[in-house]
């Protein structure tokens, strides 16, 4: 393993991230700035201990999604804590509309919502296949696959996407399930692997995404920043990456293209990482997640039959409050130092 010195220049994003908010605790800080093995050693000890294997293990059921019991409120937390992720199913084909949809996120802690480009008024995304206007220039908006990506990731560094929650209104025909990845665990394999290769995505230019204009109008600059950062609202790590290969900058080095190699290896290579979740949700059953990496199946609607997938999203500038990196928080890791770690 090459061995890492203690600065990097992504020190001066992490400094800035601890300007914004001084409650990033030193665990957080040892963790991810590359220079205390020991620390990370303990965290990702931790981190994999006991680390679900399959997506079943992510689903909790609920009774009604406008009022989330204490016991499936801890369920889902306590999943989250770990996985940064889990799956929710509603019992008896209880129905959760948009504004259930809203209530459901603010009794996670996420109020603020992202009212994107092509987001409904309400600043909830009606996910479905659209043959005309804006919407159906986008991906989402198409029945074709979605290849590997967090939300966002075209946002300014000030309008993060920390979490989203998509819900399962009406399913496909056939088709359209997700694979799930914790930006945690890529951050893992990744760092074991080679540090150096997390130091490069680490960098402040990592990622550039150029500018939207539509019709020769300007309604996005460009937005550059790292893959990986400590997220200012001191709650862990922030993942920002896509696949896509149209449209991207990344950062002309060699060190960032080995990376960058790596994380696409990570994801869809021969070496594809164990931890990858698959699940394809069915009416009732959505994901609430810190923004992990995901991506979505092509997929079939019968319209004659009156079949069409139909989802619901919304986006946050808030994350899950369920980390172990705030200062006084009961789910603080305990970084002791393990000269024994198991490999993912």
């Amino acid at each position: 393993m090459p061995e890492i010195p203690a600065i990097y220049p992504h020190k001066l994003f992490i400094d800035m991230s601890l300007k914004i908010n001084p409650r990033i605790t030193h665990a957080a800080r040892a963790v991810f700035a590359l220079g205390d093995a020991r620390a990370y050693a303990a965290w990702r000890e931790e981190k994999l201990a006991d680390y679900p294997r399959t997506a079943q293990q992510l689903i909790v059921e609920i009774n009604d999604p406008n009022h989330v019991n204490d016991a499936e409120y801890q369920e889902i937390i306590r999943i989250c804590a770990k996985t940064n992720m889990a799956i929710y199913a509603c019992r008896n084909g209880a129905a959760m509309d948009k504004a259930t949809l809203r209530r459901f996120g603010e009794r996670f802690g996420l109020r603020r919502m992202d009212g994107n480009l092509c987001a409904d008024d309400d600043g909830i995304s009606s996910l479905r296949v659209m043959t005309g206007g804006r919407q159906q220039e986008y991906i989402p908006y198409t029945d074709k696959p979605l290849n590997w990506h967090t939300d966002g990731y075209y946002n300014a560094t000030d309008q993060r996407i920390r979490a989203f929650i998509i819900h399962c209104a009406a399913s496909a025909a056939s088709g359209g399930g997700n694979a799930l990845l914790d930006g945690e665990i890529a951050y893992i394999q990744l760092r074991d692997a080679n540090p150096e290769h997390v130091a490069a995505l680490l960098q402040a230019d990592a990622l550039t995404i150029p500018p939207n204009i539509e019709a020769g109008v300007e309604i996005r600059p460009e937005q550059s920043g790292p893959v990986f950062s400590l997220d200012p609202q001191g709650l862990g790590l922030h993942i920002r990456y896509t696949i896509r290969k149209r449209h991207i900058e990344w950062r002309q080095d060699a060190l960032t293209r080995a990376a960058v190699n790596s994380l696409e290896t990570l994801l869809n290579g021969p070496a594809a990482s164990p931890y990858i979740f698959s699940h394809r949700l069915e009416p009732g059953q959505g994901i609430i997640c810190n923004n992990v990496l995901h991506n979505r199946a092509g997929f079939t609607d019968d319209p004659h039959a009156g079949v069409r997938r139909l989802m619901y999203r919304a986006r946050y500038y808030d994350r899950i409050a369920c980390g172990p990196w705030l200062e006084g928080t009961a789910a603080q890791p305990h970084m002791k130092a393990s000269s024994s770690v198991s490999a993912p």
